[in-house]
């Protein structure tokens, strides 16, 4: 056993309530790569905010070093060596590389910014992480990967002994991450710790050295990565044996819902498909393939600059949000934070946005059959909230997701729901059941389209299949011809 360089000891945490955490207690060594699992809501972040400063334990001590650690601030915990990169990066794209690396930090030389140091020092850091990007490029030229990697190094720079990553390869390529693990193991040699956060268990079996489990804000366990598998991890994770395979059975679809001819906007050209009801149609694509940009513009978010969209056989003349909801399509966007919640509303008003036509007359709602409608969709969607009244941003990642999935189940008339990363950043029990629900959907006649990095993901779930590369299709492959081999293979030139 290394040297023990963070502990946490009967940390506890209440809101109102709520127990987040009850009596946890987490270890890390110096240089290890240390996996924090469970669903959501077990408490990791939680855990995590209380380690980065941003809330404080009600009791139970946080030692570094084997000494008392208090953590009152963020600064209290940089300070302390720990610095945390966050699912939604913290990067200025105006500013340069080295620019951010030191943001607030700038060398200065008679009170004017010290250019040449700044860059020299940006530099170190770069080639620690093996980041061959000129310091002065502005960050926005970089991709999501690099930016990634950016972070990494204002966390070096800032001479982080512990970095937290969160959910570090959701927005990331096959390659990319590979790149990511390169960086990961080259960390570990330099002695510095990580806490890694993801759903994806095969990453952590690939990357970690220990595992704990928390579940329902309490302790479960602590596992060597090599003495442990997925099915017992699961079973930690949710209390209980789990299916965690799942596999559609792919059934006889009716006819064409949606149409799709040679649809071009600033980001995909000539793009054509069809898909019919009770077909799922996935689209699988390197980062910036152009998956998520026929998304967007299937219901209106970008620019359809020539081409055409037929729904039920009858071409659209306006391809806008509103007109798109007007006709049967619903939308649940790849960033559900951004683009999908109103975090500051209640769950059941995130639910009824876009159907509240159907529970008005006049100018007055009527309340109690939106909250009777709204509620049988908590149910049937099993969705883990208080009550409707709660606010969505209080809840987890997938009951936040299938909240999105729910508003359009209660729009009347849904013909095709378009789902773009329809599990990312979700836990393995919520993912079963989106599966189960989009599933469903199918069975009732919807038309789906998912598009997914999750090349799994697509081949369990779709009936087809649509490869992206360079804003055009390349292949479209039946379920029996698709998988992983056959995906990267039309993905990549």
């Amino acid at each position: 056993m290394g040297k023990i360089l963070l502990r946490a000891e009967n940390i506890t945490k209440d809101f109102p309530g709520v127990k987040a955490l009850d009596h946890v207690k987490f270890e890390l060594e110096k240089g290890e790569v240390h996996a924090l699992l469970g669903e959501n809501g077990a408490g990791k972040s939680t855990l995590i905010k209380i380690l980065c400063g941003v809330y404080h334990q009600d009791s139970g001590q946080i030692y570094v070093d084997d000494k008392p650690a208090e953590i009152n601030s963020a600064k209290d915990a940089l300070d302390l060596g720990i610095s945390t990169i966050h699912q939604e990066l913290n990067i200025a794209d105006n500013l340069s590389v080295a620019e951010n690396i030191f943001f607030g930090r700038l060398p200065n030389k008679r009170g004017l910014v010290d250019r040449k140091s700044l860059v020299r020092d940006a530099k170190k850091i770069l080639d620690r992480i093996g980041l061959q990007v000129d310091p002065q490029t502005k960050a926005r030229f970089l991709s999501i990967a690099k930016k990634q990697m950016l972070e990494i190094g204002k966390s070096l720079s800032l001479n982080a002994r512990v970095i937290i990553m969160d959910e570090p390869t959701s927005s990331l390529s096959p390659e990319e991450i590979d790149t990511l693990f390169d960086i990961i193991r080259e960390l570990k040699r330099q002695q510095i710790s990580i806490i890694y956060i993801s759903h994806k268990l095969e990453e952590i079996f690939e990357v970690c050295d220990r595992i704990t489990v928390l579940r329902d804000g309490q302790y479960i366990g602590t596992a060597q990565t090599g003495q442990t598998n997925k099915e017992e991890l699961i079973k930690m994770m949710v209390g209980r044996e789990a299916n965690i395979d799942y596999k559609r059975n792919c059934s006889t679809c009716g006819k064409t819902i949606l149409q799709v001819k040679e649809l071009t906007t600033d980001k995909i050209k000539k793009v054509s498909f069809e898909v019919k009801a009770g077909e799922i149609v996935g689209f699988s694509g390197l980062m910036g393939a152009g998956k998520s940009e026929i998304a967007r513009a299937l219901f209106g978010l970008d620019e359809v600059r020539c081409g055409t969209v037929a729904l039920d056989g009858k071409t659209l003349d306006k391809v806008t949000p509103i007109c798109c909801m007007q006709q049967g399509i619903g939308y649940v966007p790849e960033d559900r934070k951004a683009d999908g919640l109103f975090l500051n509303l209640t769950v059941g008003e995130n639910m009824s946005v876009s159907s509240i036509n159907q529970f008005t007359k006049g100018p007055v709602i009527n309340k109690k059959a939106e909250m009777v409608s709204s509620q049988e969709q908590v149910a049937q969607l099993k969705i883990k909230t208080p009550s409707l009244k709660q606010k969505i941003r209080n809840l987890s990642g997938g009951n936040q997701q299938k909240a999105i999935i729910a508003r359009w189940l209660l729009k009347s008339g849904l013909k095709l729901l378009i789902i773009d990363e329809p599990t990312r950043g979700i836990d393995v029990g919520a993912k079963f059941e989106i599966y189960t629900i989009l599933s469903q959907l199918a069975q009732n006649g919807v038309a789906l389209l998912v598009m997914s990095s999750e090349i799994e993901e697509l081949t369990n779930m779709c009936d087809r299949i649509i490869v992206m590369r360079e804003g055009r299709i390349s292949a479209v492959l039946n379920n029996e011809e698709a998988d992983q081999t056959s995906i990267m293979k039309y993905s990549v030139k």
